[in-house]
Parts: C-alpha cells; sequence; structure tokens
C-alpha cells in the first residue's frame, strides 16, 4: 500500500472519529426543548414543533429536487437545461408557497406573543430584582395567602458556594442540583396566575425558568412584566409531597460570578402556600425584634461571621484581602478603620459607579450592624468598637 493511499485512509478514519466522538462523550445529552408546566410553555413548545416540522418538510423538498437533478439531469447524460427564465407560473409559485407558509407561521405566534403579554387579573404579583449576583423577591400583592410584603433575597446555596471556590476539595458530584439551587427559593401555589415583575438594581440581568416559560431582562429602570400559571395537571406529574422544583439561571452576561446566581421557583399546594406565607411573616416579625434589642459584641461577630460569608466574601474574600481594584481589600482598609459612621454609611448606600451595592435595602439593621461589627474586629484590624441595630436604623 502506498504512503499516499495510507494517508487518505487515516484522514478518513479521523474525520470518522470527529463525527463520532461527540455522541459518544456526550452526557444527558438531549435535542429538543422542554415542553414546560404553565401554558406558555406549552404553545412555545408547539410552535417550536409546528415551524420545527415545515422546516423539515421544505427541506427534504428542496433537496430532494436537488439530488435528483443532480442524478437524472447532469451533462453527462447530455441533458439539455430547461429554459423557464421570467416564467409567470413559476413566480407565482414560488411566491405564494412562502408567503402561505410565513402567515400559517404568524397567526398562531401573534395570537400566542397576545396571551404571553396578557398580565391581567393575576393572584399574585411578585417584584423580581437582580442583584449582582442574587435576585431580590418582593410580594406586591396576594390574593391566595396574603403575602403581601414578604420579602427576601434569594441566592446560590452554600454547599455549591463552597464547591465552586479552587481548590475547595469538595467533591461537586455529592451537591445535589450543583450550581442550581438556591437558599431561600421563589414560593408559589399551583394553578395560579403568578405576575413576574422584574427589575435590575446595577446592571441587566435576565430572569428565566424554561418548565415555566419565562424569560425576561431585568434592566435597572425599567420594570418588565411577565406571566405565568402552573398547570395543575403538569404538576401533579412532577409533584412529590405536594410541592414541585423548577429551576433556571440568570440568562444575561452580568459579571465575573454571572454562572453563580441560579433561580429556583417552588410551586406548591394552595394549603402549603398559606402555611409558608404564615412563616415568612414570623421570620419577619423575629428580624424586627432582633433589630430592635441590644446585642453583645460577641454575639454581634458571632452572627457577622454568617452574614459576611454569605454576602461580603464572594468579592471581599473571606480572608478580607479582597480582589484589587474591583473588590477593594477590607484587611487594613482605611473605611473599617476609620470612624463607624462612614463605614456604616458605606455598607448602608452604597457607592455609586461601583460594584459595592447598597445593602440597606437586602440586609436587615441587625445582619448589618454584625457585619461591619465582624469587618472591624477580623483580619487584624481588631479596632474594638461595634455596630448596634440602631445605628444603622437611623443611617437609612
Amino acid at each position: 500500500m502506498s504512503v499516499i493511499k495510507t494517508m487518505k485512509i487515516l484522514r478518513s478514519l479521523f474525520a470518522v472519529a470527529l463525527l463520532i466522538g461527540p455522541a459518544l462523550a456526550k452526557a444527558n445529552y438531549g435535542l429538543n426543548m422542554t415542553r414546560g408546566v404553565t401554558a406558555n410553555s406549552h404553545t412555545m413548545y408547539d410552535l417550536h414543533m409546528m415551524v420545527l416540522w415545515i422546516c423539515v418538510v421544505v427541506g427534504v423538498a428542496v433537496f430532494g429536487v436537488i439530488i435528483y437533478s443532480i442524478i437524472y439531469h447532469r451533462k453527462s447524460k447530455g441533458v439539455t437545461p430547461a429554459s423557464f427564465h421570467e416564467s409567470t407560473t413559476v413566480e407565482v409559485i414560488w411566491t405564494i408557497i412562502p408567503f402561505a407558509i410565513l402567515v400559517a407561521i404568524a397567526v398562531p405566534t401573534t395570537t400566542s406573543l397576545l396571551a404571553y403579554e396578557d398580565v391581567s387579573n393575576s393572584d399574585i404579583d411578585i417584584k423580581a430584582t437582580g442583584w449582582q449576583w442574587k435576585w431580590e423577591y418582593e410580594y406586591i400583592s396576594d390574593k391566595v395567602g396574603d403575602g403581601a410584603g414578604v420579602r427576601f433575597m434569594s441566592q446560590l446555596d452554600k454547599d455549591s458556594d463552597a464547591a465552586r471556590k479552587p481548590h475547595s476539595g469538595v467533591d461537586v458530584t455529592k451537591i445535589d442540583h450543583y450550581l442550581l439551587n438556591v437558599d431561600n427559593p421563589l414560593v408559589v401555589p399551583v394553578g395560579k396566575k403568578v405576575r413576574i415583575l422584574t427589575t435590575g438594581k446595577d446592571v441587566i440581568h435576565s430572569w428565566w425558568v424554561p418548565a415555566l416559560g419565562v424569560k425576561r431582562d431585568a434592566i435597572p429602570g425599567y420594570i418588565n412584566e411577565s406571566q405565568f400559571t402552573v398547570e395543575k395537571a403538569d404538576w401533579d406529574k412532577v409533584q412529590k409531597d405536594g410541592e414541585a422544583i423548577f429551576r433556571g439561571q440568570c440568562a444575561e452576561l452580568c459579571g465575573r460570578e454571572h454562572g453563580f446566581m441560579p433561580i429556583v421557583v417552588k410551586v406548591v399546594s394552595e394549603d402549603k402556600y398559606k402555611d409558608w406565607v404564615k412563616t415568612q411573616k414570623g421570620a419577619a416579625l423575629a428580624a424586627a425584634a432582633d433589630s430592635n434589642k441590644v446585642w453583645t459584641k460577641d454575639e454581634l461577630i458571632q452572627h457577622g461571621a454568617e452574614v459576611y460569608a454569605k454576602n461580603c466574601a464572594a468579592c471581599h474574600q473571606p480572608s478580607g484581602e479582597g480582589l484589587p481594584p474591583m473588590f477593594p481589600a477590607l484587611k487594613g482598609s482605611k473605611i473599617v478603620k476609620g470612624p463607624i459612621e462612614n463605614h456604616i454609611h458605606i455598607v448602608v448606600k452604597g457607592k455609586p459607579g461601583t460594584a459595592m451595592a447598597p445593602f440597606g435595602t437586602m440586609l436587615s439593621d441587625a445582619d448589618i450592624a454584625a457585619a461591619i461589627t465582624y469587618e472591624r474586629n477580623s483580619w487584624g484590624n481588631n479596632d474594638g468598637d461595634m455596630a448596634q441595630p440602631s445605628q444603622i436604623k437611623a443611617a437609612h
């Protein structure tokens, strides 16, 4: 066998390996979009399938004609090309057929878009605000469980957050729903129309949950509306003990932590939802009580370590050394070692033009006081002073 023929065979085998290799290496690989559990997602899926099959039919017809022509009307057989230049019949046919196809697609698409944008007569209105890198949920109105006023932050759960960090030593294969789980999921009742008002506080985010058929940009200074109703028939297929979990992510590149900003929606029975609302309101009362009491320094430092790890360490690092220049160090910082009033002000109000968010709208007064006290008594700062919730309240 000649060298040239051997090289051709090897190239052919390599080409086959390139085609087959990805198929053998795939993991949990799907070829189609999810049908979802809402009327919106069902309609989107049906439209997708309709357009897909139209494309398949058109593709088969066009390539069929091309292949047939290549085989039976090639020059080597002495076939003379047909001459139908400026044929009125051909012009009419290839105008009417694409027009009919476009109408067949446009009519159901327009109907679906109108239904998707219908946010009237909602049972629950929830404002979803995107922060770097977490979601804030506020229940504006609630006809089901009287949850108006409930507000909380939702961010990556502590197990995934610990495992994602370099050299953490944590086995991610043992973490359920790695990078797709949160500490506080959004909770809604099954069969009720939920209106989501999305906005951003710092940069553009995007609230996306495929199973719900919702994807809406969260833009600072704007309110975008969307709605969904989880169908009970679909919910019954996946629910366990009266609840079902649906996961999504921020679908807009919102910064270096963009990949760690998941969304989790827990859909529960109406009775469970009402119980959850009562629990949330009880927690809000407890937080208010914590903000009115006088804490000891040790209590503040202990609680502050937890608050810092959850809300501050991603930027300023667990060691307090930060990631300059974007995220300055707190260890030896002029702000941390300076007057406590300045420290309180920047934590509560944030710093415009930087990634420092105004935590006064995200955390309770007790949480902020604890975090500040922890920062001023860690990493060798050892200022010795502490902040009380009353000081934080006065700084708002």
